[in-house]
Parts: C-alpha cells; sequence; structure tokens
C-alpha cells in the first residue's frame, strides 16, 4: 500500500522511527543486520566486478548508500545498496569511454553516480512518484532478462580462462568466444564449476547459509589445490582494507554532457528497483510506502556516495528480504548492517588475493541465471500481444542496442500501447432486453436486437480527452452517417471518469452540429468530476442543462417526446415501454 500523492512527505523521516526504538528492536535490528552483512560482502564484490570497477567500490558501495538511503527513505525493511542491474548499466554506459577499472573509468562512474542521484532527487522534490506506475512490469522483465544475458556473456572470459578484448559487443564477444573455446583452460572451468556446484547445494540444502561466500571460498581452495596461478588461474588480488575515502565526481560540462542520458536511465532504473522491492516487502510488513520519499532517500544515497567512492545503488531484494525475515523493526538494521560490513572488510581484506576469478565468475553466473523470470516471461507473451512486444522489444534492445536505451524503449513501448487503448474508448450500443421485465438496456452487439429509428442509445467506457477525442467524434458522426433518421443520441455516461477542455470542446461542437439537423445530444448519469468541466468550461450551456438526466428511464421518456411522431407510429419496433402507450 502506498500513501497518496497529495500526502506531505517528510524532510527527515528518521524522526518518525526513532521513537519506536527499544532494547527489543535494537537486539533484531543488530542481528538482521549481521546476517545482511554476511549475505551482502560476496555480492557487493561481484556487483563490482560486473560494474568494470576495482573490487573495493562495491564493498563501499554497500556501506555508504544503505545508510543514507535507510535514513532518508520511507521503508523500514528494505536496504540499499549494489545491484546486478545497476552494475551492468554502469559498465554498459562508461566502458565506451574510458577503460574498465582505471582511474578515468572509476572518475566518470562516480560522475554518473552523481547525477544520477540529482535526477532522482528531482524527481522526488517534484512529486513524481506517480510515474513509477506507468513503467510496465512488461519492460522490467525484459530489461533485467536482458542484463542478465550480458552478465553471463561477460563472465565467459573468466570461466572458461579464455582472452576476450573487454567493452566488446554481445555478437563480438560470443564470435571472439566461439573462436578461443578451443584454447580452454580446464583448471579455470574446474574451479568456476566447483564454485557454481557449491552454492547451488548450499543454497538448496541449507537455505539460510551465504551459499555465495561458501561458493566462493571452496573455489578458492579448489585453485590451490590445483596449482592456482602455475595453471593459468587468475586470482582476483588483495583489497583494500580500508573504510571508503573521500571522492570528486567530473564537474567539467563535457563529462555532464556525455554521461546525461545514460544517468537518467540509471536514475529511473535505481527508482523501478527500488520502488518495486520497497512496495514488495510491505505487502508483508503492512507499511505504508511513500514512493517520493522513497525517491529522495535513493537521490540523496547516491549523491553523497558518489563523494564516498560509491557507485550507483539501489534497493536489494535479497538484502531486504532477508532484513524482513531476520526480524529487522527499523531502519537501523541497514545502518548497523553497513557497519559490520566495515568491521568484515578490515578483518579479511587480505584473504581476497587469493580468489580466483573463475570462481567469481561461475557465482556470478548463478546470479544471472536468477535473474531470468522465466514465469513471467511466458505469461506475459501467452496473455498479451502488447505486453509480449514490450518485453521482447527490451529484451533484444539490451541485447543488440545500448542497455540504457533498452529500459527507455520499454518505458516508451509501455506508454504508447496504455495511450493506444486510453486513446480509443469503448462505445456500445445499448438497446432494451425484450425479455427483461423492466426492459433494460443491454449490448446489441452479438445479439439480434432491434434498434429505435431515431435515438440512438450507446454507453461510453473511457475518458474523453485529447487523445481520445478523435477516435469519439469519428463514433458519433458514423452513427448518422447511414441514416438520417438517427438526430437524436444518448449517452449512458457512467463509464466516463474524466473530461479534459479537448473533449469538452468535442462534445459541444457535437451537441451543435446535431441540433442543427434537428436532433439533439444528451447524457445520463454524468458523474461529478466531467460534469464540474463542462461547466467550468462554459459548454455546458452549448449542450444545455434539459439535455443532463440523471436516471436511463426519465431521459428516454423525455427525449421520446421529441422524437418525429410520423416516424414512431410508422415503426414495427416498438423497443421501448413508451413506444406502446397510446
Amino acid at each position: 500500500m502506498t500513501i497518496p500523492s497529495s500526502e506531505k512527505s517528510f524532510a527527515l523521516p528518521f524522526l518518525t522511527w526513532v521513537r519506536r526504538i527499544s532494547a527489543q528492536s535494537l537486539k533484531t535490528d543488530l542481528f538482521a543486520g549481521f546476517t545482511s552483512a554476511v549475505i551482502v560482502l560476496p555480492q557487493s564484490v561481484a556487483f563490482a566486478m560486473i560494474a568494470g570497477l576495482p573490487l573495493e567500490y562495491g564493498l563501499y558501495t554497500a556501506m555508504i548508500t544503505p545508510v543514507v538511503a535507510a535514513l532518508f527513505g520511507s521503508s523500514h525493511h528494505m536496504i540499499s545498496g549494489p545491484t546486478t542491474a545497476i552494475s551492468i548499466l554502469v559498465f554498459a554506459s562508461i566502458s565506451p569511454y574510458a577503460e574498465p577499472g582505471s582511474a578515468d573509468f572509476i572518475r566518470l562512474t562516480l560522475t554518473l553516480t552523481l547525477m544520477a542521484g540529482l535526477f532522482q532527487l528531482a524527481f522526488g522534490l517534484g512529486r513524481l512518484g506517480i510515474l513509477v506506475n506507468f513503467i510496465s512490469h512488461s519492460a522490467l522483465i525484459g530489461f533485467v532478462s536482458g542484463a542478465a544475458i550480458l552478465i553471463a556473456t561477460s563472465q565467459l572470459k573468466h570461466i572458461f580462462g579464455i582472452p576476450i578484448a573487454g567493452g566488446s559487443s554481445f555478437f563480438q564477444t560470443w564470435a571472439e568466444f566461439m573462436k578461443q573455446l578451443p584454447h580452454t583452460n580446464a583448471y579455470a572451468l574446474i574451479v568456476a564449476a566447483s564454485a557454481m556446484i557449491c552454492a547451488l547445494l548450499v543454497h538448496r540444502f541449507l537455505p539460510r547459509w551465504p551459499h555465495m561466500l561458501i561458493g566462493m571460498i571452496l573455489g578458492g581452495l579448489v585453485s590451490f589445490l590445483l596449482g592456482g596461478q602455475e595453471r593459468g588461474i587468475h586470482l582476483v588480488g588483495e583489497l583494500n582494507a580500508r573504510l571508503p575515502p573521500l571522492s570528486l565526481p567530473d564537474f567539467s560540462l563535457g563529462a555532464i554532457r556525455q554521461l546525461a542520458p545514460q544517468a537518467m536511465a540509471v536514475a529511473l532504473v535505481g527508482l523501478i528497483e527500488a520502488v518495486s522491492i520497497a512496495r514488495s516487502i510491505s505487502i508483508l510488513s503492512y507499511q505504508r510506502i511513500d514512493v517520493n520519499q522513497e525517491f529522495i532517500g535513493q537521490g540523496l544515497s547516491n549523491i553523497v556516495g558518489s563523494f564516498f567512492s560509491s557507485y550507483a545503488g539501489s534497493g536489494s531484494f535479497t538484502r531486504s528480504a532477508i532484513n524482513f525475515q531476520a526480524g529487522a523493526q527499523t531502519p537501523l538494521a541497514a545502518v548497523f548492517s553497513a557497519f559490520f560490513l566495515a568491521l568484515i572488510v578490515l578483518l579479511i581484506a587480505p584473504l581476497s588475493a587469493y580468489l580466483p576469478t573463475a570462481a567469481m565468475g561461475g557465482i556470478i553466473l548463478l546470479v544471472a541465471f536468477h535473474l531470468i523470470d522465466l514465469k513471467h516471461i511466458r505469461s506475459a507473451i501467452q496473455s498479451s500481444r502488447a505486453e509480449a512486444t514490450v518485453l521482447l522489444a527490451t529484451f533484444f534492445s539490451a541485447l543488440f542496442l545500448e542497455l540504457e536505451f533498452s529500459i527507455l524503449a520499454g518505458v516508451l513501448l509501455s506508454l504508447g500501447f496504455y495511450l493506444n487503448r486510453t486513446g480509443r474508448p469503448s462505445i456500445a450500443s445499448l438497446s432494451p432486453d425484450p425479455e427483461s421485465g423492466n426492459r433494460r438496456l443491454i449490448e446489441v452487439e452479438g445479439r439480434s436486437l432491434p434498434e429505435c429509428r431515431q435515438l440512438k442509445l450507446i454507453r461510453i467506457d473511457g475518458s474523453l480527452f485529447f487523445g481520445a477525442v478523435h477516435h469519439i467524434e469519428q463514433q458519433l458522426q458514423a452513427i448518422d452517417a447511414n441514416n438520417p433518421l438517427l438526430k437524436h443520441v444518448l449517452i449512458i455516461a457512467n463509464g466516463i471518469n474524466f473530461i479534459d477542455l479537448s473533449g469538452a470542446e468535442m462534445l459541444a461542437h457535437e451537441a451543435r452540429r446535431r441540433k442543427k439537423i434537428g436532433g439533439g445530444l444528451y447524457f445520463c448519469g454524468l458523474k461529478r468530476d466531467p460534469l464540474h468541466m463542462l461547466q467550468k468550461s462554459g459548454h455546458l450551456e452549448t449542450i444545455g442543462k434539459t439535455h443532463l438526466f440523471d436516471s436511463k428511464a426519465q431521459a428516454i421518456e423525455e427525449i421520446l417526446k421529441r422524437l418525429d411522431p410520423d416516424q414512431c407510429r410508422d415503426c414495427a419496433s416498438k423497443i421501448f415501454t413508451e413506444c406502446r402507450q397510446p
């Protein structure tokens, strides 16, 4: 459940939950924070590797981002940090401009993070949280699935121990992989396979244990037993055992112009992830989520993070779900998670020198596999051609075009289909049901029901806004195109929820046209808001207040008095009860 967008957002949301802190909540938050820290350690290293950054930058992001997002966001259980989708998007955005892992790559990544955070903060302050509702779930599934394939493709060189140039396209990477496949390093493949199998088994039989961490440790042991570097197995190298250092993004106008489109894509994907996760957890916790405040929290976390060697982050579903299941009661659990992670890094960072990249690649491959939601993909393809088009277009755009373009393509396609549906409201012809005692109105389509020769009864289901005006105008004018006797039209308006100025002008024009031909345009059951719009715009006077009715029976009784009596005498249908009265 979400708070309506009209409700005022609080600037310092932590002041609302700090009063709930107790000895019991501190105990559960400490335990949840420690559990999350153990989980995020291997994830953060893997995500930094995906993003093309030195591995410690994933850890820095997992320390800074969750603290700021927890203090300024609205969710009590969501934990932010590095994520798969954001990491692959960062890599795709920066790799065309700088060598992954280089100082320039890091500098541009920090700039991208700052700009994405500024976009997110602006969206939150501008109260644009409602826009998330217009991003199709199919577009998100297509984007994540495409990103997952790209992630898996990027790890082929590590798993098989073959050289593939970084920054290559999807096609180029696979072409080079097939060419180099005969030169596979069997030892690297064994290490990757052992890490993957171990992680899968632990996840299957010991689901509460940190399966990725255990898998990477086993991969390191297998590499050591096989001879490690002597067998051509590359090692990650020792991590820097220090807290996040201060950093400075590139404020040059050239860098800002260069990265603006990518920053917008990162901002949108981050917000979609965070809000989706916050909402899914709130269903279980019964907490009310303020989407705009969540935007502000995510934006501030990225802005602050860019000055503390962190790259763009978002909500982490794995850590958030574990945090909730571990019994976290306040956002302090996210703060404790960052504290415990910093403590762990300071103690065990030197051990990373023995971690093989093949083991990391195997674990990342598992992460990518779990991102592909086959159930939802199958459901979208089977249920709707429009949803399938959005999903597949987003998916293939991610693979063959720019990754940041794919999510924008999915959003635009989703909006296009939405506007197409709303721009063609359903217009049903109605006629009295002869088998009903009270002659209730039913749809004519599919039934051999007679209709009145002079009065057309229709029901419009949808809003009369500028995008729908042309369609409705065509349908109204087509009514009397082939039958000059059909001069009167009664619109059953219960299904019209909204009328804008263009819609009001169109109705006034149609009312004038029908008056000229000796007929009229009438409304029954018009709701308060559409009626208020007709009044404010001044078009109600053109339509005529006497042409508005509260009930169908009253409308039909009054309109029948205005029909041509000669035509009524010759009519054999007599479909209305009033027609049979002398």
